[in-house]
């Protein structure tokens, strides 16, 4: 009979140390390894075909280490399997190229989608899968579970704990799954105190759960996502902003809710204190938030319409304005944010009656996607934020109405009562260069049958979106009783896309008569009055005069 050894993760993790041990001597002291060892120690303890995290975030990037990977010798360490949110850095797919990775998992990959797309089609990446967050992060706990992660901090001691900062982001549920499954974890810092003159501020990852401290030899490299600046706000945006507040916030009363990326949203955040106040929705609408720090926000929390906002990340810039309103933000005793991209996500899928956001393209089901010909920018949190939840139990006023839209009329299954989650997508009917928004067939199905994906990369489907938001009006798909009305819905605030060319006109007139589409006139707005003087904010200027100078906005969106 032969035994079975049960500790063969905790023996692995020991042998890997002892390596690092033995390559580095007297560079590593404890835990903390002399910043010229990094090589070194990444060759000693990552193994060929390992599963390794290497925490690219939205925002924060472990740079430092990345760049250390990319250097290490292909002949040593080849094969990785890469699981990250998000690709941002060139060295995220100099990995691939330099043969030192062949797998990748991700959520998002922003800058680097069109690389991404030439690599897969020149099959030097194989994609896993394309997740959103919630789903990576899940995943590292089940079957995705990394040997090695790469992580970044703001500051660390000696014993190895360590303090993320405002931007803690992905850290904790990556630093978790790895050192309870007898991982190996090495972060790379921006500063070590030494616990007498310097401590740290707060302990955000314990010690015990860090394998090596590095101390990169300059600060972590913060992309300000979010950050808009109010001064490229057009006027077309305002008109949709406004008809996003009276047609859809303020009907549904929705006070907890999620925006997306974009200007579209920024312009929405600017109205507040002056459309939304004229339209008496103070205290009625917009109070409780899961989102980053957006600049764009600060006149409606100076103005009181914001409680609470919770993060998935910070912003560059808005440290000192998130430590002088602490009521409003999630802060350590410290004043310090403590985002976490985890729970904001579970907050943004759970607890939000609302998410709000753009997209590529659109086709006729109402599917939406950001993954297109010859780029594939994946997901992020949207499948999240705009997914209605199945799982959620709890009631409030805009969640029960959309769900009587919904099921108004029907029986059986499909009308049992229950509320839904409102999912707006909101884009101009062309994009840049004039790329038409609403199409009849997603690339998403071109796109799946070149990288052989089981499923198209769809980021929302239609059955979750319950309005389309354009500059021609809204359509509310709850309404509709049938998958023709729906095509003809949303074909009615298409514009002058070939999609809105092709409507019934007939068709789309009965349906505005039902109040399936609403004009801008419909609601009573007139576009003339949709100018950039209803911002709160008209430039970046404004926005650190509204802070009362707490705001300093990086040195790429100052003019002055």
């Amino acid at each position: 009979m032969t035994t079975t050894s049960w500790t063969t993760r905790a023996d692995n993790r020991a042998a890997r140390l002892a390596r690092a041990a033995q390559a580095l001597g007297p560079r590593l002291r404890g835990k903390l390894a002399v910043t010229d060892a990094i090589t070194g120690l990444l060759e000693a303890v990552i193994e060929p075909r390992d599963r390794v995290c290497l925490e690219g975030n939205n925002q924060k990037q472990a740079d430092f280490l990345a760049q250390a990977l990319v250097q290490l010798d292909p002949a040593r360490v080849h094969g990785l399997h890469m699981v990250q949110s998000v690709l941002a850095l060139p060295e995220h797919l100099d990995v691939f190229e330099n043969g030192i990775a062949a797998k990748l998992d991700f959520s998002f990959s922003g800058p680097q989608g069109a690389r991404l797309a030439k690599l897969v089609s020149a099959g030097r990446i194989e994609i896993g899968a394309i997740h959103t967050y919630l789903e990576l992060f899940s995943r590292y706990f089940v079957d995705l579970t990394p040997k090695v992660a790469l992580v970044a901090a703001q500051a660390a001691d000696a014993q190895g704990n360590l303090y993320t900062g405002p931007n803690t982001e992905d850290t904790p549920a990556i630093v978790e799954a790895t050192a309870f499954s007898g991982g190996i974890v090495i972060a790379q810092v921006n500063e070590l105190v030494d616990g007498a003159t310097t401590t740290l501020p707060r302990i955000d990852i314990p010690a015990d759960w860090v394998s090596f401290v590095v101390k990169a030899p300059r600060p972590n490299f913060i992309e300000p996502l979010f950050t808009r600046d109010p001064a490229q706000i057009s006027e077309i945006q305002v008109l949709m902003a406004m008809m996003a507040l009276k047609g859809i916030y303020a009907e549904y009363g929705v006070q907890r809710l999620n925006h997306g990326i974009g200007f579209d949203t920024a312009a929405i955040e600017l109205l507040l204190p002056t459309y939304g106040e004229a339209l008496g929705l103070k205290g009625k609408i917009c109070k409780h938030w899961a989102l980053n720090p957006h600049p764009a926000l600060i006149p409606a929390i100076e103005a009181g319409w914001v409680e609470s906002i919770h993060s998935f990340g910070s912003e560059l810039g808005m440290e000192d304005y998130i430590r002088a309103r602490s009521d409003v933000f999630f802060t350590g005793p410290d004043g310090s944010l403590r985002s976490n991209r985890a729970f904001c996500q579970a907050a943004g899928h759970y607890a939000c009656d609302l998410f709000i956001g753009s997209t590529l393209q659109i086709d006729l089901d109402g599917n939406s996607s950001t993954a297109t010909l010859g780029r594939i920018a994946g997901f992020g949190g949207a499948p999240n934020m705009g997914a209605d939840a199945r799982g959620r139990r709890h009631v409030s006023p805009a969640w029960l109405r959309a769900g009587r839209e919904a099921r108004a009329g029907r029986g059986g299954a499909a009308g049992t009562p229950r509320g839904q989650k409102l999912v707006v997508q909101m884009v101009e009917t062309f994009r840049e260069h004039m790329q038409p928004a609403f199409v009849e067939t997603l690339d998403a199905w071109q796109l799946a049958e070149q990288a052989g994906m089981e499923l198209p990369p769809i980021m929302i489907y239609g059955e979750d979106v319950t309005h389309i938001l354009t500059e021609e009006g809204i359509a509310n798909l709850l309404l509709c009783r049938s998958d023709e009305e729906r095509a003809q819905a949303i074909r009615g605030v298409a514009g002058y896309t070939a999609v809105g060319l092709g409507r019934d006109k007939r068709m789309v007139e009965n349906l505005r008569d039902r109040g399936v589409i609403r004009r801008p006139q419909d609601l009573g707005i007139d576009p003339r009055d949709a100018t950039r003087n209803l911002l709160a904010a008209r430039s970046m200027r404004d926005l650190v005069r509204a802070s009362g100078g707490l705001y300093q906005p990086p040195k790429r969106f100052r003019n002055w």
